[in-house]
């Protein structure tokens, strides 16, 4: 079943005085409870294409369909988290509050709202920090309750844009592992934006290559790596090494 599908998505932006062709024809689609991964050189248009899907800009031409209905505005079925988590969470807010905020939109009974964000931090290992703020928090932890907020949402699809590049190293690391298992645990739907090819090859189903702009997909790479996942076991096995070259080289060539 497919989840989402983009068909011939095109972005120019027009000024008075000249226009920019960001995204050319676009077309792929990604399966229900599927993780796919894009990536691409600087510049070439990531961060445009998830702002299309997420229906907070309009494309010039084609395409993204949502379980059959076209995504024109931001649907409800779908969340989005950010890089600059520090924006999105409200520092006035405990992080519980931080996590039910979306659900109230919805008008959803007080009593699910609770239980629903309980669930959401216990996901992500924060049930113990529920009446903190964030700014009480490590930027990790500020990004696990990000990611709570969007599972609590209880989305069919989940775009993330380069969710993980404000953290350190290890810290990172513990984020991808979180996210797979909350991705098992909850049967989300991923579209990943990221610059890091390894993490992409490490996380995705797919990675799908863009090229230099205007953008175009190069190709759809199948990472057939065993899961679960290891962080040892996977980065240090010769079929992680050889399709980190193939992307790397892709991108390089573009």
């Amino acid at each position: 079943m497919k989840t989402l599908v983009v068909e011939n998505l095109q972005k120019t932006y027009v000024s008075a005085k000249s226009s920019t062709e960001a995204i050319r024809n676009l077309t792929f689609e990604v399966d229900d409870g599927e993780f796919l991964a894009i990536v691409g050189p600087s510049g070439c248009g990531k961060t445009t294409l998830l702002k299309c899907l997420s229906g907070l800009l309009a494309p010039t031409s084609g395409s993204a369909v949502l379980d059959g209905e076209p995504i024109k505005e931001p649907p409800e079925k779908l969340a989005l988290v950010f890089q600059e988590y520090t924006r999105s969470l409200m520092p006035w807010l405990t992080v519980k509050s931080n996590v039910i905020l979306p659900l109230k939109s919805r008008r959803t009974p007080r009593a699910e709202r609770e239980r629903i964000a309980q669930q959401a931090l216990k996901a992500v290992e924060l049930d113990a920090f529920a009446d903190h703020h964030p700014w009480q928090l490590s930027g990790g932890m500020q990004q696990r309750v990000a990611i709570a907020r969007a599972i609590a949402y209880q989305p069919r699809i989940l775009l993330m844009d380069e969710p993980f590049a404000s953290v350190d190293a290890q810290t990172r690391i513990d984020l991808e592992d979180l996210l797979l298992e909350v991705q098992k645990e909850f049967g989300i739907t991923v579209v990943f934006v990221t610059h890091d090819i390894e993490e992409a090859i490490y996380l995705a189903d797919r990675v799908a290559v863009l090229s230099a702009r205007p953008t175009h997909i190069r190709e759809i790479v199948e990472i057939d790596l065993p899961k679960p996942r290891d962080q040892v076991a996977t980065k240090s096995s010769q079929r992680y090494a050889d399709l980190r070259t193939y992307v790397t080289e892709m991108i390089h060539s573009s």
